[in-house]
């Protein structure tokens, strides 16, 4: 217990301690946001009440997924790092909305990160956040997971911005708070902490659990195809807003798609 609330220190996290479980509330400050929500991180939990989405709380995608995927074939991103793939405001009971705001359809999210100070947010993006290149560019995947999933966020409304903001202000502020949460979930390092590292044999579905749960404090979703490894999925619950809001990581409500055992982590 001491080296997990070391390890949560060290991230960054504030963290609670509930029944001998420490969960962290995992903050995107890899990158400080380059606008304002001037909500803080007072306000209820989402997901806690039924009350409608506004600037300040975010409904009805109040159980935030971001997935993480590992590509072998062919493959994509670092060889010592998983790569992300988005940030999706689920409903609280599992079900979602997608492409909420097709005026809103931004297809030019580089440009939209340089003009707007997202330079540095950009240059990790074209490292980290990789799409499979039988399935179109990585500015093609951006777009998609924007128009797909960043529109549907409640507090991501344009008017919830400062007065002033430019045009395309909240989905720069998405693409930040995506990469800072990721920044948050070094998912290989965890693995690779516990011995788990790819081309090393077959692993269990209990021992990569543990794995996360010794560096994160919650279980994740993995997924697999077959019996290789693919993706996992980290779950939140947002105090405030996606903007500047406190993330709570909790423990995936969705059963993960691989097997019990003969769990294959293939090398890039």
């Amino acid at each position: 217990m001491a080296l997990l609330a070391l390890i949560v220190a060290a991230l960054g996290g504030v963290h609670a301690v509930s029944a001998g479980l420490i969960r962290p509330l995992l903050i995107p400050r890899g990158l400080e946001p380059s606008i304002s929500s001037g909500c803080g991180t007072r306000g209820a939990l989402s997901c806690s009440s039924s009350a409608k989405g506004s600037c300040c709380y975010e409904a009805p995608g109040g159980l935030i997924l971001q997935t993480q995927f590992w590509d072998t074939n062919p493959p994509t991103g670092p060889t010592d790092s998983w790569t992300i793939h988005g940030l999706w405001p689920d409903h609280c009971d599992g079900s979602y909305s997608s492409n909420c705001d097709s005026s809103r359809d931004y297809t030019n999210i580089g440009s939209l990160l340089s003009a707007q100070g997202g330079s540095s947010t950009l240059s990790y993006m074209n490292k980290y956040w990789k799409n499979d290149p039988n399935d179109g560019s990585d500015s093609e995947l951006w777009a998609h997971e924007w128009a797909t999933h960043g529109t549907c966020y409640s507090t991501l409304e344009p008017s919830c911005l400062p007065s002033g903001s430019p045009r395309g202000a909240e989905a720069v502020a998405f693409f930040e708070t995506t990469v800072g949460l990721f920044k948050s979930l070094p998912t290989y390092t965890w693995l690779k902490d516990a011995g788990i590292t790819p081309g090393s044999g077959t692993h269990t579905l209990a021992s990569l659990n543990a794995a996360i749960k010794a560096g994160a404090g919650v279980t994740p979703a993995f997924d697999c195809s077959g019996s290789d490894l693919g993706g996992v999925s980290y779950y939140y619950h947002l105090r405030g807003s996606m903007i500047d809001g406190d993330f709570e990581l909790i423990d995936s409500p969705e059963s993960s798609s691989c097997p019990k055992s003969g769990i294959r982590y293939l090398s890039k």
